[in-house]
């Protein structure tokens, strides 16, 4: 398949705009485990997406995919970023084209402040948000500058490894479980901070048990079932379908 057609084809075949993140028909096997089965999904700049299953669905495979993070001993498929064939890079290089994976466990150094955990993804270029800019959107962060990052609140820690990604010149933020564990006003604050950063036209992609905070965040929802694509659409479809969300999301 040629790049043109991973862009003009969407993963439902509607009539859309050229895609900015196309992913095709992306597999993931680990050992025996067929974990990731032919997703396919577009997304366009500035959307949110909702990516949710249950647990074990291949979520977090695919997230890993898309960085390039990933480590199946088979995989397939295809993954393009603004015209950028992602599936033909390592993951610097992709780090590179713009993808930034908050995972997690957010994996804040131990040792650095606040600051030093920041400025320490500036150092490889492209370099992206300034310390001014990330302060003036988290100003928590920027009270808390000189303390040590893992010390921070499990918010606080979120904040920074958004932060942290902010500081690279990034154009797809993935994270991965970003409200887990976090008190409800918590996961309000940090759902308006996403909100701003899609203002600023950075693609997001939400990987969330708390399915209905991060479809209330999202313009899209994608759900995957055994690892397999079983709803691709609207993520207020999502909100307004109980039956479809007792079934894949029992919720």
């Amino acid at each position: 398949m040629n790049a043109k057609s991973a862009f003009d084809i969407s993963a439902n075949n509607a009539a859309t705009a050229p895609a900015f993140l196309s992913v095709w028909n992306l597999e993931a096997y680990y050992g025996e485990s067929y974990i990731v089965q032919n997703v396919s999904f577009n997304l366009h700049e500035g959307e949110i997406l909702a990516l949710l299953g249950r647990n074990g669905a291949g979520k977090t495979s695919t997230l890993r995919a898309i960085a390039r993070l990933d480590s199946p001993e088979r995989r397939a498929g295809e993954v393009w970023l603004d015209h950028k064939p992602l599936h033909e890079m390592k993951s610097y290089q992709a780090a590179q084209a713009g993808i930034a994976l908050v995972p997690e466990d957010r994996r804040i150094i131990q040792g650095l402040t606040v600051e030093e955990n920041i400025t320490l993804a500036q150092i490889a270029p492209p370099k992206g948000w300034s310390l001014e800019r990330i302060y003036t959107l988290f100003p928590r962060l920027g009270e808390r500058r000189k303390q040590e990052g893992v010390t921070l609140s499990g918010g606080e820690q979120q904040m920074l490894a958004i932060a942290r990604a902010l500081a690279r010149d990034i154009k797809v933020l993935l994270l991965d479980e970003p409200y887990e564990g976090l008190a409800p006003v918590i996961v309000q604050e940090i759902a308006k901070t996403l909100a701003i950063i899609r203002d600023q036209g950075i693609t997001t992609i939400i990987v969330e048990q708390n399915a209905v905070a991060a479809l209330k965040l999202a313009d899209r929802a994608v759900i995957l079932d055994t690892g397999t694509v079983v709803f691709d659409g609207s993520a207020k479809e999502v909100l307004e379908d109980e039956a479809l969300r007792a079934k894949y999301l029992a919720i």
